[in-house]
This record gives structure tokens, sequence and C-alpha cells, in this order.
């Protein structure tokens, strides 16, 4: 199963305070393990709220709201992608990860929909298309 694992943004974080040489090297261990086992597929972190925008969307009408955004807590810092056998599993991983900011931080993480989960209404004509823009995606450099 694949999941996506959130780190919560924080009032440091979203404040641009970057992280300790410690930390960064304690974050390149944990990576390189999760690369080792196989369980990494994408991680990267976030600039802050900031530095981005949201769209709105309401019925056709498009609206661009930029940061920052009020709700810390709701805000993401980084994420990974992960490639596991169970919750469990990215459970345990997290449980190894170091501890992404000083003080009190937040991990989540999600299951990433696939194919199956989607029922009758993804048609082999959609699962087709999907797979062909998986492959094209992946030929990219």
């Amino acid at each position: 199963m694949r999941c996506m694992v959130m780190v919560k943004a924080t009032a440091d974080s979203e404040a641009g305070v970057m992280p300790s040489e410690q930390l960064l090297a304690a974050m390149g261990k944990f990576n390189e393990e999760l690369v080792k086992a196989g369980v990494m597929l994408e991680g990267e972190g976030l600039h802050p709220s900031s530095k981005g925008v949201r769209v709105r969307f309401s019925g056709k009408q498009r609206s661009v709201v930029d940061g920052p955004f009020a709700e810390t807590k709701e805000l993401i810092a980084g994420f990974w992608l992960w490639q596991v056998k169970s919750m469990e599993e990215a459970v345990e991983w997290v449980r190894r990860c170091p501890n992404p900011f000083e003080g009190e931080s937040e991990i989540e993480i999600r299951p990433v929909f696939e194919a199956d989960d989607f029922g009758a209404e993804f048609t082999p004509e959609l699962r087709e298309q999907e797979q062909r823009l998986r492959a094209r995606m992946a030929a990219k450099p």
C-alpha cells in the first residue's frame, strides 16, 4: 500500500525557521534507511504557506487566495510518499523518525487511493488511461 506521510506545520515552520544542521543530518540518515528498505518513493519539505496560494472552487468559478493561511495546525510542512505493507508498518517507521521540530510536532499518515478502491466507476477504459499517464510520468527525466 502507498501512503502519504505528512509533517504538520508549526509556528516556527510557518515563520520560515530552518532546521538545524543536526536535525538535517538526522533526517538525512532516516531517509537513507527508508530508501534502503524500499519504503520511500518521494519526500520533500515545503515552504511556508506565505509563499503559497489556494485556488477555491465554487461551481465553475475559481478564485485565488494568497497565503499565509491562518490555521497552522491544518498546514503541511513536508511530506513523504511511502510504499509499505500496512498502516502498522507506516506507524512503526514514523515512530523511528526524528522529531521534525523542536518541542511538539505531529505527523499524519493517510493511505493513497489505489485503482481497486474506486469500484465499478473506474471502468477498464479509465484504468487504461490512468496506466498510460503513469507510464508517461515515469518516463520523464
